[in-house]
């Protein structure tokens, strides 16, 4: 990506026509292959046509007084059945040929089949070898394209969000891959139903060409909270809720002590996100009556940029916020910073990973008050990581594979979730009570990526401390009152998907120009200006028509 891009010292337009060219020239390989494929021409409305969703039927099999919640609350346990639900009754459910999956990894890859008790378990559950392709996440984008110009697709494949993904074009799926509206809209998914299990917004993205093209990888609505360091402000005898933004503030200048290298937050990015949500600014857009509004060109993105600015002029950034990338967990963990907005799922790594070696260490979660009081808005988060789509099969071939993951997917208390989540008892896991602690063995083996083909829905478990269940239950609940949702999380826009990564790059530099104090804030204006020139009107036009056609 070309870095001049970015307003240099000179005081060029941030996205100034040539710029924006010369940017589109060093886009990647990925992007460049997405283009490839000779695949028929897909409309704007024929791709964003409605179809039914799949019947949500939750599962209620091990019971629980922190249940899941129709408005989005993620169910929560205390401690694993004694007795696990069998998942699969009637046996292994996917008997046949081996199944490929095409996917991604955070983790060090696991070891091979071959060497992995719990793999081999897995594959025995389901009843056909699960033959995992897997490539570290930052080589993903392009090897999907590869892959699906090369023409020598896997079985499955997981696809990210069109967003992150411009090879993922209705017509790229109508082309190669299976339409499973037959076999999982409305009632049909009962054949499925740990798969019917996963509640309706992860699946809303996976439809498309007017048909459901994928598995979803679900994710909690509620999105994550500002962590805080509870035992670092307690001890200087500070409010951690603050009530307002000039609350917020204070305690942003209070925790903040230099000589010791502590500091409030550590990314401006997540700074501003916060200081959106406590003017109720848009979750990336705004629909009003069908007319859309991106919220970088609200009044309150301009408010937030000066109050991030005056927060990093006071001194309560990281000094190394706006220069190095990768750190900001570690900065949290290690108390060099306070407060840390992050996804819900860190809120067990944190504790496992810093918590033995910091003695009090406590967390603690804040919603973004409002700007001058009340309550704030929460960000709805993004329903779905990603998806698993098919590649065209015969019927029965399609079964096997809808089976397989339905064995994926089973929930929080069945034989299934202990096997994908812990492993084998004995080599992978022993028994603490009736939870499952890994063993070193079994760290390594369950980063099999299962979750990255499809998953439960999201459970709130932590054996290690239970009683912090409880504080992310309250936490869920009282954010779900609260969420603003991104009304076009399930629409397609062929020019978002195709420019939306390259302008955000472009806009994230000048945007942080801006909180850094290097870059006048009147330049937001022009900055937004050419945005909307060179693609931002195409991008709402896109998307109006899209929603019109989810209306009718």
């Amino acid at each position: 990506m070309n870095s001049s891009l970015g307003r240099s010292s000179l005081g060029h337009s941030s996205l100034s026509r040539r710029g924006f060219l010369a940017s589109a020239a060093g886009v990647t390989a990925g992007l460049t292959l997405a283009g490839c494929g000779d695949y028929r021409p897909v409309s704007t409305k024929a791709a964003n046509a409605k179809v039914p969703l799949p019947a949500y039927i939750p599962y209620n099999g091990v019971p629980t007084s922190m249940p899941a919640t129709a408005a989005g609350v993620a169910p929560g346990y205390l401690n694993f059945p004694a007795e696990p639900v069998k998942s699969l009754p009637g046996g292994p459910p996917a008997k046949g040929p081996a199944i490929d999956i095409m996917t991604l990894i955070f983790n060090p890859v696991p070891p091979p089949v071959s060497d992995n008790v719990m793999w081999q378990a897995l594959n025995r559950s389901v009843g056909c070898d699960l033959n995992f392709q897997i490539s570290p996440v930052s080589d993903y984008p392009n090897k999907f394209a590869v892959t699906v110009a090369g023409g020598d697709l896997p079985d499955t494949m997981l696809m990210l969000p069109p967003s992150q993904n411009s090879a993922a074009t209705p017509g790229m799926l109508d082309a190669l891959f299976q339409d499973l509206t037959e076999h999982l809209s409305g009632d049909s998914i009962r054949d499925y139903p740990y798969l019917a299990n996963i509640p309706s917004p992860s699946w809303a993205p996976c439809v498309l060409n007017g048909g459901i093209y994928a598995i979803p990888m679900p994710r909690p609505l509620s999105g994550g909270p500002v962590f805080t360091r509870l035992d670092l402000i307690r001890a200087r005898g500070l409010d951690p809720e603050p009530k307002s933004w000039r609350e917020f503030f204070q305690l942003c200048k209070d925790v903040t002590d230099r000589k010791h290298s502590q500091y409030a937050m550590g990314d401006p990015i997540t700074a501003f996100d916060t200081v959106m949500q406590m003017l109720k600014g848009p979750n990336k857009w705004r629909e009003e009556g069908g007319k859309f509004t991106w919220w970088f060109e609200t009044e309150e993105a301009k408010q937030t940029l000066d109050a991030v600015r005056r927060m990093t002029k006071a001194g309560v950034m990281h000094p190394d916020a706006y220069s190095v990338t990768g750190k900001v967990k570690d900065w949290f963990g290690t108390g060099q910073t306070v407060l840390n907005p992050d996804g819900p799922v860190a809120w067990n790594d944190y504790y496992s990973m810093y918590a033995p070696a910091t003695k009090g260490f406590e967390l603690g979660y804040l919603l973004a008050p409002g700007w001058d009081g009340g309550e704030g808005v929460q960000w709805q988060g993004q329903s779905y990581y990603g998806m698993l789509i098919i590649k065209k099969a015969p019927k029965e071939r399609i079964k096997q594979i809808l089976r397989a993951m339905n064995a994926l997917a089973s929930p929080f208390g069945t034989d299934g979730y202990l096997l994908r989540k812990y492993g084998v008892p004995g080599a992978d896991h022993t028994l603490k009570g009736t939870d499952p602690i890994l063993t070193p063995k079994g760290q390594a083996e369950v980063t099999l990526p299962t979750i990255f083909a499809t998953d439960a829905p999201f459970t709130l478990y932590y054996p290690s401390r239970p009683e912090i269940v409880k504080t992310q239950y309250a936490f869920q609940k009282e954010a779900v009152e609260r969420l603003l949702a991104n009304p076009t999380e399930d629409l397609y826009s062929p020019t978002n998907a195709k420019m939306s990564a390259l302008l955000q790059k472009t806009l994230d530099d000048t945007r942080k120009g801006i909180m850094q104090g290097r870059v006048p804030l009147k330049e937001w204006d022009e900055t937004m200006r050419n945005w909307r020139k060179q693609a931002g009107d195409q991008i709402r036009a896109e998307y109006e028509q899209a929603w019109e056609s989810r209306q009718s």
